[in-house]
Parts: structure tokens; C-alpha cells; sequence
């Protein structure tokens, strides 16, 4: 009986791309008394394993947490397979708002103290006794009530990328950090304002709600569903996005497009730029934002010495890392001392100075015609393989690969496979595989540059 995934990230990748089907990128939370988490768990990964579910989920006394994907054929078989508890009966699934067949690679399920960690020991706290939830509409106007205090119940490495214009915005880097930062800034108004909490699918403000009730705060409301969830009904309702910015999510992407405000900077050299990347270096894997002028120069790293160390033989860079824990590195999210935009004051203001204006993001506009579709995903970055729809390529041309992930890459091909044989030029039907300094999904589309 398998209870665990089996599979290297590498052959999961794979086998999407060979099944060809869509994939739903989908979260949902459910506070519960659960008396036996381990064998929930089992059952979980039981039932969801045939349904080629993958994805990150924790389990507890208190409920579940889940993020993850599948098949959009499987859906409605996933839906009934939760829904045989009575607690997850009319379970609202927050569908992401950009979709990637390749968001997550194994099934991970997992049993913890908590869905969400909030260090409390405190054996009177009712986590169900919960604020009032808000759809988008009501949320809007909420938000334009003088009496409203709005919080946002992220870390600051989300709310960097995007956020509510007039949020509270914790400089924290766990949830368990801002209850008691929250309740002492807002220690006077328990009372007289309305506390509006927010946070990325609903789960934080939740238990932020409950716990704020129990501390003695009145009027607690919560944005239901969250910012995914809100996004959702602006769009369908034709609604103000009064969110900014990109909302950060938990899998591969780091972030999806909410609205073309870019309101954060890079973290080495300050310029307009709200995409989150991890340092290349096996042995660093900070998470910062970079520029891809950055990117290139930096190699993907976050500081010189990592740059070093990429350069050398596998084998050296092994014996460099071997035995050293890097998790406090990581957990400390943008905030290490080698990035030097980020924790450079003197930098910083001079570039305010220069740029006082809040930067938009705006895109370059290229004369370009449609070329072909990614028809192949590889798990490293070298190489990519593309169907050729439209017109023709030849060695020689300037190009972009384009995609919700990838973003807008420029090249020029110079040396190309046709159809798995060497050849200057692909035409309509052919399949051309090229070199590329980064990873293609399959969603990319490629396009030839015009002179």
C-alpha cells in the first residue's frame, strides 16, 4: 500500500507533459477536531493518489491546510473524495488565478501540530469562533469606512510584491510574529474600529480573527477566501481591484499577476521589480527579488561568494555545503545582509531621489509574429523544444519566449534542431529544439522578432 510519493520531481515532470492534460491549481482550508491526524492523512493520500493529485498539505487536531493541483478532468472526483467529511461538505476550493501545469511536482502530505503556526498555548482560545467574512463588494467598502483599520496578515515578503494601499503591513517573517505586534499597535481601538484582516487564501486571517475576538476586539471582519478569491470576484463582478501589485503564492511561480503595478524594487540594485527568485547555490537558496539585469550579471545568485561557488566542480561545491544547515538563511527571506539594495539605506535614498514617482510596469513594445507552442517540458534549464505553427525560424533570428512564468526572454538562435537533426531553418510542422539559458513550460509561446 503506497502512502508516499514515489517519484523524483524530474519523472513527475515528465509524465505530465506526456498525459497532455490540463491541471488545476487549486487551495483550500477547513478548520476541524480531527482525532486521529495520521490516519486522516493516510486516507487523504489514499484517495488522492489515483487522482493524480499533487501538492503541498498539512494536516492536524485543528483541520487541514492544502495546496495543490490536478487533472481539471479529476475535479468533480476530487470534490466528492473530500467531501466524504462532513466538515469539507460545501468546501470552497480557491481555483489560482494563473494556472501552471507544473506548479507542483509530488504529492506531499503531512502531519504537524498546527495548520498554521501561531505559538499559542492557550487551552480556552476557540479558533472557530471566527470574525465576519467579506466578499469583494463589501471588502471595497469597508475599506473606504474612516473607522476601518485594515491589516494585512502576511509576511513581509509578501506583502512587498503587492498589497492593500492602505493595509498595516507587519515587517514580519513568520504569522506567529504578528498576533502579539497586531494587538499591541491596536491595543486602543478594541472598540471603536472595525479591525478588516487579509491574507493570501483566507487560512491566516481565519485564526487572526478568532484570535482577536478572544483578546477582546469587537468588530473583526476578514476577507473571505482571501486575496485569491477576491481577485476571482473583481474580475467576474467588474469590480476595482483596490489590491496592487502581484499576490505571492507558495508553489514554483512565486507570484501571480493581480494588477500591472510593480510597487516593490530589486534587492541588489533597486530598479522596478516584483519577481521573487531563489539564489541558484545549492547551498544558499535565499528568496529575494532580482531585476533580470541583475539576474544575468549576478548569474542568479544573491551575492558574490555565491557566484564562486557556483563556478566550482560539483564535487567541491558538495564538500562546501556538507554538514551546514541553510534553513535560518532561507526562513530570513529577503532580508540577508548580501543584498545590498535591501539593506543599504544611503542607496536606497538616493534612488528614491531619483525616482519619486511609484514605478508601473510597462511593457517594451516589439514588432513580432507568432511562431509556435512549447511541446516539450525539461526540468532543467538548456534546452527547449517547440512546435512550429506559424512562418518560419532560421539560425540567425532574434526571438522571445513568452509565458505567465517565464516572462518575456530574448535571444538569438544559433544553433537549432530540426525535427531531432541539425538544420538552419524550421518551417510549419517542423519541431525545433534549441539551447536556452532558462527553463520553458509548456504553456510559452515563441515568437521571431521583426527588424
Amino acid at each position: 500500500m503506497q502512502l508516499y510519493n514515489t517519484l523524483s520531481a524530474e519523472e513527475r515532470a515528465i509524465m505530465i507533459d506526456d498525459a497532455g492534460k490540463q491541471r488545476l491549481t487549486l487551495s483550500f482550508y477547513a478548520y476541524a477536531q480531527i482525532s486521529n491526524p495520521t490516519q486522516f492523512r493516510n486516507e487523504l493520500f489514499l484517495a488522492w493518489n489515483p487522482l493524480e493529485v499533487l501538492g503541498r498539505i498539512y494536516v492536524a487536531r485543528e483541520g487541514i491546510n492544502a495546496q495543490l493541483s490536478l487533472p481539471a478532468d479529476n475535479f468533480y472526483a476530487f470534490k466528492e473524495a473530500i467531501e466524504v467529511y462532513d466538515f469539507m461538505k460545501g468546501i470552497r476550493l480557491n481555483i489560482a488565478v494563473e494556472q501552471d501545469d507544473h506548479s507542483f511536482l509530488k504529492l506531499t502530505v503531512k502531519v504537524r501540530d498546527k495548520i498554521v503556526a501561531d505559538g499559542l498555548e492557550d487551552e480556552t482560545f476557540d479558533v472557530t469562533n471566527i470574525g465576519i467574512h467579506l466578499k469583494a463588494r463589501e471588502f471595497n467598502a469597508l475599506l473606504d469606512d474612516p473607522d476601518t483599520i485594515v491589516v494585512d496578515m502576511r509576511n513581509h515578503y509578501e506583502s512587498e510584491i503587492g498589497h492593500f494601499t492602505t493595509a498595516i503591513k507587519p515587517d514580519v517573517d513568520t504569522f506567529r510574529e504578528s498576533l502579539p505586534i497586531i494587538e499591541e499597535q491596536l491595543s486602543e481601538h478594541k472598540q471603536d474600529k472595525k479591525l478588516l484582516m487579509y491574507c493570501t487564501g483566507g487560512i491566516r486571517c481565519e485564526k487572526a480573527s478568532a484570535y482577536f475576538k478572544h483578546r477582546g476586539f469587537e468588530n473583526v471582519y476578514q476577507l473571505e477566501g482571501g486575496i485569491i478569491e477576491y481577485t476571482r470576484q473583481v474580475k467576474a463582478e467588474g469590480l476595482e481591484s483596490k489590491f496592487i501589485g502581484k499576490n505571492f503564492v507558495f508553489d514554483h511561480r512565486l507570484g501571480e499577476r493581480i494588477t500591472d503595478d510593480v510597487v516593490s524594487q530589486c534587492h541588489q540594485c533597486g530598479a522596478p521589480c516584483d519577481v521573487h527568485t531563489n539564489c541558484i547555490n545549492e547551498g544558499c537558496h535565499l528568496l529575494f527579488i532580482q531585476c533580470d539585469s541583475c539576474k544575468e550579471k549576478m548569474e542568479g545568485c544573491c551575492s558574490p561568494e555565491c557566484v564562486s561557488v557556483i563556478h566550482m566542480p560539483e564535487e567541491e561545491q558538495k564538500s562546501i555545503r556538507r554538514g551546514i544547515k541553510n534553513g535560518n538563511k532561507i526562513f530570513k527571506k529577503g532580508k540577508s545582509d548580501v543584498l545590498t539594495f535591501k539593506n543599504n539605506p544611503e542607496i536606497q535614498a538616493v534612488y528614491v531621489a531619483k525616482k519619486p514617482k511609484a514605478a508601473t510596469k510597462k511593457e517594451i513594445k516589439v514588432r513580432k509574429i507568432y511562431i509556435g507552442k512549447g511541446t516539450h517540458f525539461y526540468p532543467k534549464a538548456d534546452i527547449g523544444q517547440f512546435l512550429i505553427e506559424e512562418n518560419e525560424i532560421k539560425i540567425g533570428d532574434k526571438i522571445i519566449i513568452k509565458g505567465s512564468t517565464t516572462g518575456n526572454q530574448e535571444m538569438i538562435i544559433t544553433e537549432m534542431f530540426v525535427n531531432d537533426l541539425a538544420a538552419e531553418k524550421a518551417v510549419v510542422g517542423d519541431t525545433s529544439t534549441f539551447k536556452l539559458p532558462f527553463r520553458i513550460r509548456l504553456s510559452d509561446k515563441l515568437y521571431k522578432i521583426l527588424d
